[in-house]
């Protein structure tokens, strides 16, 4: 597939006077800048995270609130009811709050709605739940800043709510007793991004304040926050880097029981980073809720006793294989249904259905698409009897303005600039999909149906040494707002020894001026010929520590190539 680079700007001067300050390679100085980091001290904050800078949980609007009718429900011992979401962000939530809570008050139990029999965020089946069992106060965790009727029954039934969220709030609040959201608009707050599971980790921190015990009660599930965080796509800026950073080191020095089952079962020896949090964990707890109940997720995380935390690891882990099946199925006949369409190559949008698709791989379908066919992608499935799917867009499209669009040939739809959701009648999916694909192609700009590569910085390959990794690596941890940074080494030639291996992957070994480097192009084979004939090429890549028989190497880790101009 033809993608765009785009390389980013110098800051020469900026450049030039952190340079001047911290004494590391300029390269390094620029990227920093790109990246906000200006100066001295910001730098310093940036490589060594402190969990001292953490905000005071008091910032937050209604935290007071929050406490005095947590520590009224523990004092006059009342049953809570700690509810979330049954995604990565919103069990790992509930599992660290349910934790903490169980600290102070043994009348805590929680509650984890079924993805397909009540559906997203707070249900009445959940609350009907709650006041059959005596409940009197729920804290819902990245999820109700949008269920105001939910919450207005919940008041009718002498239940109160605490709503911790990071959703963007609408205009209209629910009637809870305090609202944790630091997207408010009249929350002063000083970091916006925390996910689900950060904004209980608040809570926590506001609550052991308040009871001055100590911080290990709640610094403890620092690893269910990194997990979170990395699962949920949140920029791993300001105050999220700062978890991450000391949750990961938890997930490699001393993780849960859970936690370590899970690694156990991937077969995980090596130190992880987001990227394992994202490739390795997450899948598996998200696959609790995708093909079953996600219940088991948060009984994984609480588990204390080995043994029993490995069967619940051996079910997440069958659950995902069953995923990951559905998944690679429902993937090629999706592909198999846009190959057979004459008019696929002119469209700049996919909508794909077939009624025994499992709903709860539509959404990673959506994006596996995407990787071939470059554009907006909806896919769609039965869902009891409505027609339900999940929709993802290409970089800088609003795919939920394009989906509003569309509404009267939908019953509803929810969602965000980069993913939606949608049910409709059977009927109407022709209708909606020329209607999809007539707003598409009237507001896409052709440039955004071209994957874009962004790169940091153009390197030489005198400039990739070990002094300019381990600094590099100390950049960690990498993911939005701080990604991995990628570089373009130009005018570069095949040694004569750069191979095709296990016939889809190209092992490069390439010079520039005398100076050798080998690399890894996952899935390039095709791109051998470019390099025959003496032809010079240019490489984009990350670049990596690669351990071979106890020796250590740097390599590329290429990601595109093409002739040099």
């Amino acid at each position: 597939m033809q993608k765009r680079w785009k390389i980013l700007p110098s800051h020469t001067t900026a450049t030039d006077e952190l340079h001047n300050s911290l004494k590391i390679n300029k390269i390094l100085c620029n990227i920093l800048v790109q990246r906000g980091l200006n100066d001295f001290n910001k730098s310093k904050d940036f490589f060594r995270p402190q969990l001292s800078e953490l905000h005071s949980p008091w910032l937050m609007k209604d935290m007071d609130k929050a406490v005095e009718r947590i520590l009224q429900a523990i004092d006059t011992n009342e049953k809570i009811l700690v509810y979330g979401d049954y995604d990565v962000d919103g069990t790992t939530s509930v599992a660290s709050m349910f934790q903490f809570i169980q600290q102070l008050t043994k009348q805590v139990e929680f509650y984890i709605p079924h993805r397909y029999r009540e559906g997203y965020g707070v249900s009445k089946m959940g609350i009907d739940y709650a006041k059959e069992n005596g409940f009197s106060l729920i804290v819902s965790l990245d999820c109700g800043i949008k269920s105001i009727d939910l919450i207005a029954y919940a008041k009718t039934l002498d239940i109160d709510f605490i709503v911790c969220d990071h959703h963007l709030p609408d205009n209209e609040l629910p009637e809870a007793v305090a609202i944790l959201n630091a997207k408010q608009v009249d929350c002063n707050y000083p970091y916006k991004e925390l996910c689900g599971c950060g904004v209980g980790f608040k809570l926590m921190q506001a609550l052991s304040e308040k009871l001055q015990i100590p911080e290990e009660s709640y610094l403890q599930y620092l690893d269910l926050v990194s997990i979170a965080i990395a699962a949920d796509i949140v920029p791993i800026t300001g105050e999220n880097r700062i978890l991450a950073y000391y949750g990961l080191q938890r997930v490699n020095e001393n993780p849960s029981a859970g936690i370590k089952a899970l690694m156990q079962l991937a077969g995980v020896q090596k130190v992880m980073y987001i990227t394992n949090l994202v490739f390795i964990i997450a899948p598996r707890v998200n696959a609790a809720g995708r093909m079953d109940d996600a219940k088991k997720a948060v009984q994984l995380f609480i588990e204390k006793d080995v043994n029993k935390a490995m069967e619940f690891s051996e079910m997440l882990h069958s659950d995902n294989t069953d995923r990951k099946e559905a998944d690679s199925s429902t993937t090629l006949e999706a592909l198999a249904i846009i190959e057979k369409d004459e008019n696929n190559i002119n469209r700049k949008s996919t909508v794909v259905y077939q009624e025994h698709w499992h709903k709860g791989v539509v959404g990673i379908v959506a994006s596996r698409l995407i990787e071939t066919y470059y554009r907006p992608t909806i896919v769609l499935t039965k869902s009891g009897e409505y027609i339900a799917g999940s929709a993802r867009s290409v970089a800088g499209f609003n795919l939920y303005e394009a989906i509003y669009a569309c509404k009267e040939h939908l019953l509803g739809y929810g969602g965000h600039f980069a993913a939606a959701g949608m049910t409709l009648l059977e009927e109407n999916i022709e209708a909606f999909s020329n209607a999809f694909e007539k707003v598409v192609s009237e507001t896409i700009p052709d440039e955004l149906l071209i994957p874009e590569i962004v790169i940091d910085a153009e390197v030489s390959l005198k400039d990739l040494t070990m002094p300019f990794f381990n600094i590099l690596s100390q950049m960690e941890p990498f993911g939005p707002g701080n990604m991995r940074p990628v570089f373009v080494a130009k005018k570069l030639i095949d040694t004569g020894f750069s191979k095709v291996v296990k016939e889809q992957h190209l092992r490069f070994s390439v010079k520039q001026n005398d100076i050798h480097f080998t690399g890894i192009g996952f899935g390039m084979a095709d791109k051998y010929a470019l390099m025959q004939n003496n032809q010079l090429v240019d490489i984009v890549f990350t670049l990596d520590l690669n351990e071979f028989n106890g020796q250590q190497n740097l390599q590329m880790k290429v990601i595109d190539m093409k002739l040099s101009e």
